[in-house]
């Protein structure tokens, strides 16, 4: 961690598992300087706009820095004795399903290893879940169902060796951007490779699209239901490879042949497609060997997400195509360490190193830990670990790194739930969030770049997260919290750990420990690592497992030859019979509701709302909506809307867009109650799952919508953060020297002047200098504030959202002095000079605005977005906003 030093590590966000360069230019400020590492095999380099603000975001503002029970600072001891005790009492009245932990996918693998061994091994009880369930756990059932194992048996070179490219339920371009950037350069190096978008949106995505196909929400497996069925009906299948390596295959196609996906025609009217849709891309699958189909959270996230995988499954294994260069089935993980919590057993229905709750598995596990008490059954996922938080089944919870009050569906219950729970334990590094406000117990755990251990990527490739900043505060590793509250509850010996190389090998060895044919044979085995030294494990390379005495430096592929792990060593073809969404629209709730990720933003703000630029491009919740939608309803570009499904409701700004088709919304899953008065989308989530994964319907929920009727609307800019409870819409962004909120009210303000100095006036002054400007007739009000020349706060109200464009009135906070100009143009919102102003920032990689992408286009005649790029830089990094630059063009 000294200064100037650089440090390979791994980035904190998607499962794409970015290689950083990280160099600490002064610890004690924390200025650290981020790069990609070029010779990192998953990304050569290149860097999403999330990876590339980093450093932006290892600020200590707002970070939990010393423990805390019921609100008030106290010692380690205390707090750990206290866990300890609380536990301890739990377990001997209520017993050990009474006791649950909820962990992340952003835990390092050694965290997440000493947490299951602790709760599995030693409390007794598998009420151990995660974060992933709502991500990636019907890949996991897939896999299981098919593989015999959770394996993802292709690598990310196949994606640049592939012909045919089938992006289905997956948003690459903004959810996993480095990896759509490797399939955009490999495209453009070979222009006969073809790729297929299956998206019932219209996204950036589809900019490399040669076929999108719009198919109707949740008809995913009568897609490939009909493609299994077309390429047996054409004789397009691997006969020899079915017949030694699969089984279920009979099945699998007299499933396939159901009315609904006998042929063409039926397919397309069931997906809702034109049939010359379908059947190109039945053909370029069926004429194309070297076909990767490369599955998110589109797939994963349903009712019948597990079976959707199975049926994309069903047709590589049906024509051979896995486990060879390029080509395969390959699940794109959502966090960064989803792979790595599965490893160890993260999920309620596995132990750990990739065995499951069989008599001899438990009995293996057990011996292996010396375990004092052996959970013997899965315990409760997600969705039915907070309904038993519920209803008083679980008496206490401990949640590491995540934030559930906003990412589970229906989380209202969730925060419900935990209100009435007197015993909530939190760690997490952020001391502010809608879960840590729930917590009796409050333990401040380390962030990215302090914490140091491993992660595995989406192609098995594990990576070191390496510390390059030192613990702020009394910040200590999640595997530390977790030991020293064992080591208080007796279990000492089996959690004497120095440091994460200590579990690390201990992790290795159980990968290894009787892996044979004879006794139980996993694939995941990196038993070769159980040797390393600290200086080895500390100099760990990127590699992918398995790591054994087979194959020691890693193997890229898997099961080419076959050898999958059912007992007789066969794939399994499933038959599938496709299911609808559960949830049913009708007249009531005509709408279907589908969430996800947008660009600049992580999961629930904690970290990506520290960095000015990743707010720069989409700045308040939003709902896409169809312009024939809107108009049916009398909603206008930027109205509010207010959202109502049987669970909850929200409110969003209104987005008119023809990439979103009739009868369905999209609203983005991060903003919180910490940011937004009313944007938080888990609360309408549909709480139905899989039945095989219990993974929650996320993609469909039933939901009305109407205008929200706003007696005003305004915005605000402040040096000073700002206290709008109480108002019915508000949402809040920082900016590099001011926070940026949006507002509505539905009451009338009698005095706009008093309102805004009681909220605005500088807290280091009584009364600043004041501009002002109100037309009462037409509703309309402007103010600012100044400390000397150095504008404080400004504020704009009207009648409706038309209001002026905010990127002027932003960089007037980077002045210590405004001109008279400046002043002269500050309460009608526009310059009164010749001075551009950037406008909505487009691309956040480089900080580049539209104003300023419009007139370089205009001025210099720039025809390409390579042209762009070369004048300005946008466009040429992460890549995420060229569909955007290609709209300006």
């Amino acid at each position: 961690m000294t200064s100037n030093r650089t440090l390979n590590t791994t980035c904190a966000y998607c499962g794409v598992g970015c290689g950083i360069q990280a160099q600490v230019l002064d610890a004690a400020t924390r200025q650290t300087r981020i790069a990609g590492d070029p010779t990192h095999p998953a990304n050569f380099g290149r860097l999403c706009s999330k990876g590339a603000a980093l450093a932006d975001t290892l600020t200590l503002q707002g970070r939990l820095l010393h423990p805390e029970v019921n609100g008030e600072t106290v010692s380690w001891d205390a707090a750990l004795d206290l866990v300890a005790t609380t536990l301890s009492a739990t377990l001997r009245e209520h017993g050990p399903e009474s006791v649950a932990f909820y962990l992340s996918g952003q835990l390092l693998t050694e965290d997440y290893y000493v947490a299951n061994k602790l709760m599995k091994g030693f409390l007794g009880s598998a009420n151990v879940d995660t974060n992933s369930r709502l991500c990636m756990s019907s890949s996991v059932a897939g896999h299981k169902r098919a593989f015999g194992a959770d394996i993802v048996p292709g690598c990310y070179e196949d994606l640049e060796l592939a012909d045919l490219i089938i992006l289905t339920g997956s948003n690459t371009a903004w959810c996993h951007p480095v990896v759509y950037q490797r399939i955009k350069a490999a495209k453009q190096q070979r222009p006969q490779m073809k790729v297929v978008v299956i998206d019932p949106r219209r996204t950036a995505t589809c900019d490399i699209a040669d076929l999108h196909l719009p198919l109707q929400p949740g008809t995913d497996a009568w897609l490939f239901n009909g493609l299994l069925a077309y390429l047996a009906r054409l004789g397009a299948l691997d006969y020899e490879y079915l017949e030694q390596h699969t089984e279920g295959f009979g099945r699998a196609i007299k499933a396939a042949r159901a009315e609904d996906t006998a042929d063409i025609v039926a397919v397309a009217r069931h997906c809702g497609l034109k049939e010359g849709e379908v059947a190109a891309f039945y053909d370029w699958f069926r004429r194309t060997p070297k076909t990767v189909t490369a599955y998110s959270q589109g797939v994963n996230q349903s009712s019948s997400g597990s079976d959707k995988v199975n049926a994309i499954i069903n047709c590589h294994l049906a024509t051979g195509r896995i486990g060879k260069p390029g080509m395969g089935p390959f699940s794109l993980t959502g966090q960064p360490n989803a792979m790595g919590g599965r490893e160890v057993g993260g999920l309620a229905n596995q132990l750990a190193a990739h065995m499951d709750f069989t008599p001899d598995n438990v009995e293996r596990v057990g011996r292996f830990w010396n375990a004092a008490r052996m959970a013997s059954q899965p315990g409760l996922k997600a969705v039915d670990l907070f309904d038993a938080v519920a209803d008083g089944r679980i008496k206490a919870i401990w949640i590491m790194g995540t934030n559930p009050v906003v990412s589970m569906p229906d989380a209202d219950k969730v925060a419900q739930a935990l209100s009435r729970c007197d015993k909530v334990i939190v760690s997490d590094c952020i001391r502010r969030t809608d879960t840590t406000e729930y917590a009796n117990i409050l333990l401040p755990a380390l962030g990215w770049g302090e914490k140091d251990g491993t992660v595995t990527n989406s192609e098995r490739r594990i990576s070191r997260q390496r510390a390059f900043l030192p613990a702020p505060g009394e910040a200590k590793a999640d595997w530390w919290i977790v030991s020293a509250v064992a080591q208080r509850m007796g279990f000492g010996a089996a959690f004497n750990y120095r440091n994460s190389r200590d579990i690390f090998i201990e992790h290795a060895a159980l990968s290894g420990f009787e892996n044979t044919p004879e006794q139980t044979e996993r694939v995941f085995d990196i038993s070769a690592l159980e040797t390393l030294t600290d200086a080895a494990y500390d100099a760990l390379e990127p590699i992918q497992w398995p790591v054994n005495a087979a194959t020691p430096q890693g193997a890229a592929r898997l099961f080419e030859d076959g050898g999958y792990l059912n007992l007789n060593h066969k794939a399994l073809l499933l038959p599938i019979t496709p299911q609808p969404p559960q949830g049913k629209r009708d007249e009531r709730m005509p709408f279907a509701l589908n969430t996800g990720r947008i660009r600049d933003q992580w999961h629930t703000m904690t970290r990506t709302a520290l960095a000015p630029q990743l707010n720069a491009h989409l700045c308040e919740p939003y709902c896409a909506i169809h312009p024939h939608d809107a108009q049916r309803l009398g909603v206008a570009q930027n109205d509010l809307v207010r959202l109502r499904s049987h669970y909850g409701a929200l409110i969003a700004r209104a987005d008119l867009t023809d990439e979103q088709q009739p009868g369905q919304l999209f609203v983005p899953m991060h903003w919180t109650a910490q940011f937004s008065a009313a944007g938080r989308v888990g609360a309408l989530v549909n709480p139905v799952t899989d039945p095989h994964s219990g993974q929650p319907e996320s993609k469909h929920t039933p939901v009305t919508l109407e205008r929200f009727e706003a007696a005003w609307h305004g915005f605000i800019f402040s040096r000073e953060e700002l206290n709008l409870e109480g108002a019915p819409y508000w949402t809040k962004i920082r900016g590099a020297r001011f926070y940026r909120y949006e507002i509505a009210g539905v009451a009338s303000v009698a005095d706009w002047s008093q309102w805004a100095r009681a909220l605005l006036s500088p807290s280091d002054q009584s009364e600043g200098e004041w501009l002002e400007y109100q037309d009462s007739a037409s509703g309309k009000y402007r103010s600012a504030c100044f400390a000397g020349d150095r504008l404080t706060a400004c504020l704009f109200i009207g009648p409706t959202p038309d209001l002026p464009e905010r990127s002027w009135l932003a960089s007037l906070f980077d002045l210590e002095a405004l001109t008279h100009n400046d002043r002269l143009g500050l309460l009608a919102g526009v310059p009164r000079s010749d001075a551009a102003h950037a406008g909505r920032t487009i691309c956040a990689c480089f900080g580049v605005g539209e104003n300023t992408l419009r007139q370089a286009i205009r001025d210099q005649g720039l025809q390409t977005v390579e042209a762009i790029g070369q004048c300005l830089n946008a466009g040429t990094n992460c890549g995420s906003c060229i569909p955007e630059l290609q709209k300006l063009l």
